[in-house]
């Protein structure tokens, strides 16, 4: 059964590892999550989802003002297809509207077409591109959803 909690600056290491997993040449490096936990509960809110004592998945929600911004959300290819990315997903969003964001924003790889079709799922729409945005000339797309209905 997945546990979902806080992460914490003993997750550093394994939130790594995943990152370098899920993301390969685009994952964030050691200093870039350790600024994610630092800032946990003042502009960021990052979750992990364990098995157990393995770490299976992670998300990292930025808060400024009325806009949430999901910055990751990653989940290690063993465990994908059972829910875990949408209920980390679900927890994001109930905190951004806790946090009194109107809406929620993200960025994915135009070629990711497991997240577009879990954010398209949840009601996220395209408002923009980023062109070769990601490594490999990637367009990056930027989705948006009000924050204005119930998750």
């Amino acid at each position: 059964m997945t546990a979902y909690r806080a992460a914490t600056s003993e997750d550093l290491r394994a939130i790594v590892e995943l990152e370098a997993r899920v993301f390969a040449g685009a994952a964030w490096s050691v200093e870039s999550v350790g600024d994610e936990l630092a800032c946990h509960g003042v502009t960021r809110h990052v979750l992990v989802a364990k098995e157990g004592d393995r770490l299976v998945g992670y998300a990292s929600l930025m808060f400024v003002g009325d806009v949430g911004d999901v910055q990751r959300v990653a989940v290690d290819s063993s465990h994908r297809r059972q829910g875990i990315a949408a209920d980390l997903l679900i927890r994001l969003l109930e905190e951004a509207a806790r946090k009194g964001c109107r809406s929620v924003l993200l960025e994915v790889a135009a070629d990711n077409e497991a997240a577009l079709s879990l954010y398209r799922r949840f009601g996220f729409t395209e408002i923009s591109r980023r062109l070769r945005y990601y490594p490999g000339d990637v367009d990056a797309v930027v989705l948006a959803l009000p924050l204005d209905q119930p998750v």
